[in-house]
């Protein structure tokens, strides 16, 4: 219209002194544009210009403002990062050399990717105790082809503050989902792309005026954040009291005179303090003392693999594939197989620090269900995130012990999900002699993830099977059900486990005892055709164990919740 573009062209030409109220606030701004297919190149050119005119009204340089900007349709591509450029006229040329992706609209694979890489330290982000404002700016004109309400809650609990802009018949829900609250201040939607140009004024206001402290998400306030001039304070809620560290906040405590009198455990209510009994046991009528419901629990009962409680007693069980000894507490194998065994983790920030130790858990159950020796199974190691990292080989350790004090080492990456990077590693260099591969022993690979990769998985996966390498894919949450199936050996219904589902594993189980024991197998091991003979049998329980094993062990990440 000529009101918004008289607007424009004061705002830019002839009112140089409203550019000139801009306060030199330093920002890490990230421009996330929709490149989709639905986009026509005339409006994808307006789009580019609303850019370049909302760049007018910042600063950029190393220790002022830095922008990075990245498009997305069926996948996201950066054309630069926040270190790529220090001045206004390179970013408005990179602007201006963007070519259209005319692709689908994958607008949470998007947000993910701005919050895993585009903000971090190597994109050049400014370290988070700068209290530098961390700005997403999203522009789309359609309806998300993936899910975005949780990872855009988690960028904006991450410390990002997002607008969102909506051009034609996005939804402003879906808006709404995406943005900062208040989505009065940052949630836009403009009726199509000649419009765009009048949210210019808007944003002038919001990148020039006063920084809210409390809305960027980064004050760490347990309770409540309360924004002053150039900060913020935090406050608690009625009950609680401020912490020294100026951010926790303390219940008040009734237990603290210590008259409760409890036997085991106590706990502050809003109005007292209670007792409570540790897991294993009840609380007695007498809200004090506790009794026993678990004898397993609350004895050194010495059972090596598992305990059961009986009414006034207790006895000692083994996992399937072993028997009990004579002491009536260990267990001993069947004759174990051979093989090199190489896992494949899932180290991305999704998972989170907790569930990556239940993952170390998982590890060490199925190093345990092995026999590792010199001569018996080797185990290997690598962790990804948006990098591989080879955290012990096939050739590095040959007692469970010292495998079991490896991954127990092992630090969390937390980053991105590079699956298909993680895979191309394994197949280059984990099963080579290099690192400790052996000729004609069966070679395994334990593939762990939660969710979506960020890189294709089927080549490298494809490889490695091609090559002789048995791979068994987990996934766990949100893991796409297709990528597991391209990572998994054939027939993959066999190789293929996810976590929220166990009500078949029972007959896939003896489904593949009975497939590995019957003939040929390339899974683990071969047997001959004839009968089998006392020691392929035993050799067939172990592999049944082995499966097992791994099911008990999904199964603890599920009761662990490790699921949400």
């Amino acid at each position: 219209s000529c009101g918004a573009l008289w607007e424009f062209f004061c705002l830019l030409l002839l009112c140089p002194h409203l550019s000139n109220t801009c306060k030199a606030i330093p920002l890490d701004f990230v421009f996330v544009i929709d490149s989709s297919r639905s986009i026509r190149p005339h409006d994808y050119e307006k789009v580019k210009t609303f850019i370049i005119n909302l760049l007018q009204f910042l600063k950029i340089g190393h220790d002022a403002t830095r922008v990075g900007l990245l498009q997305y349709g069926s996948v996201v591509q950066p054309e630069f990062s926040l270190n790529t450029y220090t001045t206004k006229a390179e970013v408005e040329q990179a602007v201006k050399n963007m070519k259209h992706l005319a692709t689908g609209t994958m607008t949470g694979l998007a947000i993910e990717y701005t919050m895993e890489t585009s903000f971090t330290e190597e994109d050049g982000a400014r370290p988070a105790n700068l209290h530098i404002p961390r700005i997403a700016m999203i522009v789309t004109d359609g309806r998300p082809q993936d899910t975005v309400e949780e990872i855009a809650a988690q960028a904006r609990q991450a410390g990002i503050q997002i607008f969102a802009i909506g051009v034609g018949r996005v939804d402003m829900d879906t808006l709404k989902t995406i943005g900062s609250e208040p989505h009065s201040e940052h949630v836009h939607l403009v009726a199509n792309f000649s419009q765009i140009e009048t949210l210019i004024s808007v944003f002038q206001s919001k990148l020039c005026g006063e920084i809210d402290y409390c809305d960027l998400g980064n004050h760490g306030c347990e309770h409540d954040c309360v924004s002053i001039p150039e900060s913020y304070i935090c406050r608690c809620k009625k009950g609680y009291v401020l912490n020294l560290d100026g951010k926790t906040c303390s219940k008040i405590d009734h237990c603290a005179d210590g008259t409760h009198g409890c036997e085991q455990e106590f706990m502050n209510t809003d109005d007292s303090c209670v007792c409570k009994c540790r897991e294993g046991f009840t609380l007695r009528p007498d809200g004090k003392t506790c009794k026993s419901l678990d004898l397993c629990q609350t004895v050194d009962h010495g059972c090596e693999h598992q305990c059961v409680s009986t009414t006034d007693s207790y006895i000692c069980k083994c996992f399937e594939g072993f028997m009990l000894a004579e002491d009536g507490k260990s267990c001993k194998k069947c004759g174990d197989g051979v093989m090199d065994l190489v896992f494949v983790i899932d180290g991305s920030k999704s998972l989170g620090p907790a569930n990556f130790e239940l993952v170390k858990q998982f590890v060490n159950g199925i190093v345990d269900s092995l026999d590792i020796s010199r001569p018996g199974s080797h185990v290997g190691l690598l962790q990804y995130s948006t990098k591989v990292r080879t955290e012990f080989t096939l050739g590095q350790y040959t007692t469970a012990q010292a495998i079991k004090q490896a991954v127990s080492r092992m630090q969390y990456m937390g980053r991105g999900s590079m699956t298909g990077s993680a895979l191309r590693h394994m197949f280059e260099f984990s099963f080579s002699v290099k690192e400790g591969a052996r000729p004609n022993i069966p070679r395994v690979s334990i593939v762990f993830t939660d969710g979506r990769s960020q890189d294709d998985v089927s080549e490298w996966a494809n490889k490695a099977k091609n090559s002789g390498v048995t791979i068994y894919a987990l996934g766990v949450g949100k893991a796409i059900e297709q990528e597991l199936r391209e990572i998994a050996s054939e027939p993959d219904e066999k190789h293929l486990y996810y976590a929220e589902d166990f009500e078949n594993m029972g007959e896939i189980t003896k489904k593949l005892k009975s497939r590995i024991c019957k003939g040929p197998s390339h899974l683990i091991y071969s047997f001959p055709t004839e009968k089998p003979s006392d020691e392929n049998m035993c050799q067939c329980e172990n592999v049944i164990m082995f499966q097992n094993q791994v099911t008990e062990k999904l199964k603890d990440l599920v009761q662990n919740n490790i699921l949400f």
